[in-house]
């Protein structure tokens, strides 16, 4: 007897983290965009300006 396995797909996408300070793109990352549509913004590390900027989400 053979069971089938329900495979639910994932969808991530591909995106990239820019400094508000100084414009560099610093991070790469995944995201979900079913459950965030919207662009992310979060606060990291900037080695270009050697503090913690607010990074956003750039195309």
């Amino acid at each position: 007897m053979q069971m089938k396995t329900l495979e639910v797909e994932v969808v991530r996408v591909k995106i990239t983290l820019a400094c508000t300070e100084c414009k560099q793109r610093n991070y790469n990352m995944t995201k979900e965009k079913k459950n965030h549509p919207e662009r992310m913004e979060t606060k990291k590390y900037c080695k270009f300006c050697h503090t913690h900027t607010l990074h956003k989400e750039t195309k």
